[in-house]
């Protein structure tokens, strides 16, 4: 078989010859090519929140793309599903007033949040706030921007990463005194933004520590440099809120979103931004600064109103809610796993999502596979860890065949 797909994040040699081929899903679950059916742990890569095959939304796709599949937004043109979807949006935000700019996902939102941080400063006449800083660990997608910003050094190496984009920096993941020292001593006058994700993701899954957003938070308000908040995993629900930003009680300046704005029926993603930051590109008529960004895609018509399909069934269903309920059923689940020889960490409660980390001498790849085994799909994450964040239509037998399965896959030896 000739394998033409170069799939993502993979050592090709280890995967060409044991490729999954998933062709159906439905619900929490889904099924391969030979007929085997899984439950998707790990919602693919975080988005399946309203799980599979919702035909609401395919006939959200089918009248949208039958009325008009999509026009572009560049300039004076707009239409109607990213117009409305913006208001909704709004209506929702963790940010005041917010305007939106759309683009395809998770790392075009990073892009576009970071040249827009620098835009910002440059625009109002602060040309020496370049930097950005982000936090050890972190995973803000992998476009350049998100490369260069990359707090898991495996994603940074062999781009030339700090000429890549320059003036990037990376800070303490979850201590707020030692984070606070490295602000000071970077020069915080230097820094454009401060960027993270609530709860670490692809890092491993880390919730926040005690005081770290408001060292964060307080940081930037005395020192003047902006804040985003990465919830390209976290929006929509994952941690038992609409967004991780209530939850934590933080007040970002940028906020962006992806995977569960259409649960990844289509491909959307998108920034919100605050209007300290946006008002200087709004006002003063012919002598504003442009922002001179914009992607083919950007509000992309069928994807926006793939988007306002998913987000009536995300309301309709209480899924938020019940992401919130789920969180301490898998929680619990997870907590039994404490007393398993071979596991040194279970990391949970800190919403729908958790991680279980093994010790030396155990692959988390090969617990991976032993899993796919037993029916249930995982991923391994950096740190020796498996990523456990299934869809919120999963069912509490679910979460316990899960950590049913680990154990089994660890103690097999």
């Amino acid at each position: 078989m000739v394998h033409r797909v170069w799939n993502g994040q993979a050592h090709m040699p280890s995967v060409m010859d044991s490729q999954i081929e998933i062709v159906r899903g439905e619900g929490a679950y889904v099924w391969d090519s030979q007929g085997k059916k899984y439950f998707d742990g790990s919602a693919s890569l975080w988005h399946a929140n309203i799980g599979h095959g919702r035909k609401e939304l395919a006939e959200a796709a089918h009248r949208q793309m039958l009325e008009l599949e999509t026009y572009h937004t560049f300039g004076r043109f707009i239409n109607e599903p990213a117009r409305t979807l913006a208001d909704r949006l709004a209506a929702m935000s963790p940010i005041e007033n917010p305007k939106v700019i759309f683009n395809s996902g998770g790392s075009d939102a990073i892009d576009v949040a970071c040249k827009l941080a620098r835009r910002y400063w440059q625009a109002v006449g602060h040309t020496e706030r370049t930097v950005i800083v982000s936090r050890d660990t972190s995973y803000h997608g992998l476009h350049a921007f998100g490369t260069a910003i990359a707090g898991l050094e495996p994603n940074r190496e062999g781009y030339g990463t700090e000429s890549l984009v320059p003036d990037t920096a990376r800070v303490s993941a979850n201590d707020p005194a030692k984070l606070e020292e490295q602000i000071l001593a970077l020069g915080p006058e230097r820094i454009a933004a401060f960027v993270a994700e609530p709860v670490i993701g692809a890092g491993g899954v880390i919730g926040p520590a005690d005081g770290y957003f408001e060292t964060v938070q307080r940081l930037a308000k005395e020192h003047g440099f902006l804040f985003i908040a990465d919830e390209v995993i976290t929006g929509f629900g994952r941690t038992g809120k609409m967004f991780a930003s209530e939850r934590y009680s933080l007040d970002p300046d940028i906020h962006t979103m992806a995977k569960g704005l259409t649960s990844g029926y289509a491909p959307l993603g998108g920034i919100q931004i605050a209007e300290r930051v946006w008002e200087p590109f709004f006002t003063g008529g012919k002598d504003a600064p442009a922002f001179r960004h914009g992607v083919t895609y950007s509000g992309h018509a069928t994807a926006c109103a793939v988007a306002h399909a998913n987000l009536d069934v995300l309301e309709r269903e209480d899924l938020v809610e019940r992401a919130g309920k789920l969180e301490d059923v898998l929680a619990d689940e997870l907590d039994a796993l404490r007393d398993v020889d071979g596991i040194v960490e279970v990391r949970s409660r800190a919403g729908f999502l958790g991680a279980v980390a093994f010790a030396e001498g155990i692959v988390n790849e090969t617990i991976v596979r032993r899993v796919e085994d037993r029916g249930v799909i995982l991923r391994a994450l950096p740190g020796n860890a498996l990523q456990i964040s299934p869809p919120f239509v999963a069912e509490p037998e679910d979460l316990a065949h899960t950590a049913t399965a680990i154990r089994e896959a660890v103690e097999e030896g």
